[in-house]
């Protein structure tokens, strides 16, 4: 039974349940023991939260669709009033913050019936593609442990790989749902921007860079996810155009004959490495099969706006903004011993540009948001893409010790350089494990669809789940107690 349920997806150990065949006890003691096997090797989960997840599985739990499973928050955005929120952060371990008050998103959490058992780990304040704070050290890839889960939601993507919790908590402000979601084997789908609340304490963060959802091991999990948090919350600063219809309804539904375009050509100067190419095009391949037209317009024109110097300037504002909310709440001017160099580098830079500037690099994206628009105008259902440009890297590739941090924040650009677009954009993107490098690596593939149009991506994704199965893959790291 423990071996079984630590291969079920979310939907089918919510099953047990309706059907009586286990309780929420029974999910929730055997993702503990599985946790406490397997995390002292892999260092996914930093908070662990056993006892009150297991009095949440013996008390009244909501009827939601996923009531009794165990699941995982990541120690960065969504949170519940009194636990633990350190944000990667050595400063905020050492004051043993807690989180103020509950999330609305939480609260969706818990009222879709799910068990939270602990918190995940995350690189310092979110900035890295890649899960190694100083704070609580790194978390390895189940699939290869000397080697990086991805970031910055890369605690909950080795949790959920390795078998821990059949789905957790993740979000993405330049891609850290789908990199570690394509490091780790995993489905990772970024929402549209503003698709599901921040609320209550923030509107939106960097102008609406960021978006909340989960990385899992089934396209119907992730769908039913989205499906049960999402939706505007009283005071949200603006809204994502509401769904056809309930986005479970799409995993299986027919997405007719679709025009893709497919792009391998990265954002920077720097080329994608040959492997995830290769992904992107067999999964062309598939889509092709499956009766889907795919073409190689010339997309040269969207590398008319610097993505990389405007997205830098929102993102350094972002990091200056956080640590003075973070002085405000702890009641101490942060400086440059209480973080991470990078971290500091990042704050100092958002500092010395103007407000005019971080407006002109938020016009900047809107005229790129204009030309993506432009494509799907043109007749292309979706865009096509490698999730990374490089395979996932070896852990201390993004060492931030040497004289210049900032040259750490560049070596990311690679991992980045396919996704942090749609943060700019605000579109809904997906990344599949489609692909596996003879060294047994997962890669990912980017699937990007126009605003509001999951339902788009989850009826291919489903499509593509059917045609290139990988349930049946697991990691040699795989908690079985």
């Amino acid at each position: 039974m423990a071996e079984e349920l630590a291969r079920l997806d979310a939907t089918a150990q919510a099953e047990l349940v309706r059907s009586g065949e286990a309780s929420p006890a029974d999910l929730v003691e055997a993702a503990i023991a599985r946790i406490e096997a397997t995390n002292g090797e892999l260092g996914a989960v930093i908070h662990p939260l056993f006892e009150e997840g297991l009095a949440v599985a013996n008390g009244e739990l909501p009827d939601g669709p996923f009531r009794g499973v165990p699941f995982l928050l990541k120690d960065l955005g969504a949170a519940f009033a009194g636990q633990p929120m350190h944000m990667g952060m050595q400063y905020l371990k050492d004051r043993d913050f807690r989180a103020p008050m509950d999330t609305y998103l939480a609260q969706r959490f818990r009222a879709a019936g799910l068990v939270t058992i602990g918190k995940t780990n995350t690189p310092e304040l979110g900035i890295l593609p890649t899960t190694e704070p100083r704070a609580y050290g790194p978390t390895r890839n189940p699939w290869d442990l000397g080697r990086s889960s991805g970031g910055s939601s890369g605690g909950s993507a080795a949790a959920v790989a390795a078998g821990m919790v059949p789905f957790a908590h993740a979000n993405d402000g330049g891609g850290s749902i789908r990199i570690p979601a394509a490091n780790c084997g995993l489905v990772g789908l970024k929402p549209s921007r503003q698709r599901i609340t921040e609320g209550p304490l923030v509107g939106d963060i960097m102008s609406g860079l960021t978006c909340e959802l989960c990385v899992s091991r089934s396209v119907r999990d992730t769908a039913a996810l989205l499906e049960a948090v999402h939706g505007p919350a009283a005071g949200d600063p603006y809204v994502a155009p509401p769904p056809l219809r309930p986005y479970t309804e799409e995993v299986g539904a027919d997405p007719g004959r679709l025009r893709v375009a497919l792009s391998t050509e990265t954002t920077i100067e720097q080329d994608a490495d040959p492997e995830p190419v290769a992904a992107a095009r067999g999964a062309a391949q598939v889509l092709e099969g499956l009766g889907h037209a795919v073409e190689e317009p010339d997309l040269a024109t969207l590398r008319s706006i610097d993505l990389v110097q405007s997205f830098l300037v929102r993102w350094a504002a972002g990091q200056a903004a956080v640590l003075d909310q973070l002085g405000l709440a702890t009641g101490n001017v942060i400086g440059p011993d209480d973080v991470e160099p990078l971290s500091w580098a990042l704050a100092e830079a958002g500092r010395r540009h103007s407000a005019g500037e971080y407006l002109t690099a938020v016009g900047q994206h809107q005229v790129m948001s204009r030309m993506f628009a432009g494509i799907h105008e043109s007749g292309f259902d979706l865009l096509l893409t490698p999730t990374l440009g490089e395979p996932p890297p070896p852990l201390g590739s993004f060492d931030d010790s040497g004289p210049d941090p900032m040259a750490t924040f560049e070596r990311a650009f690679i991992d980045g350089c396919f996704t942090a677009a749609f943060n700019a954009t605000g579109q809904p993107a997906i990344s599949l494990p489609l692909h596996w490098s003879e060294d047994g690596l997962p890669i990912g593939v980017q699937l990007v669809a126009p605003l509001g149009r999951e339902d788009l991506l989850l009826r291919v994704a489903a499509q593509l789940e059917q045609a290139v199965p990988w349930a049946d893959r697991t990691p040699p790291l795989f908690a079985v107690a």
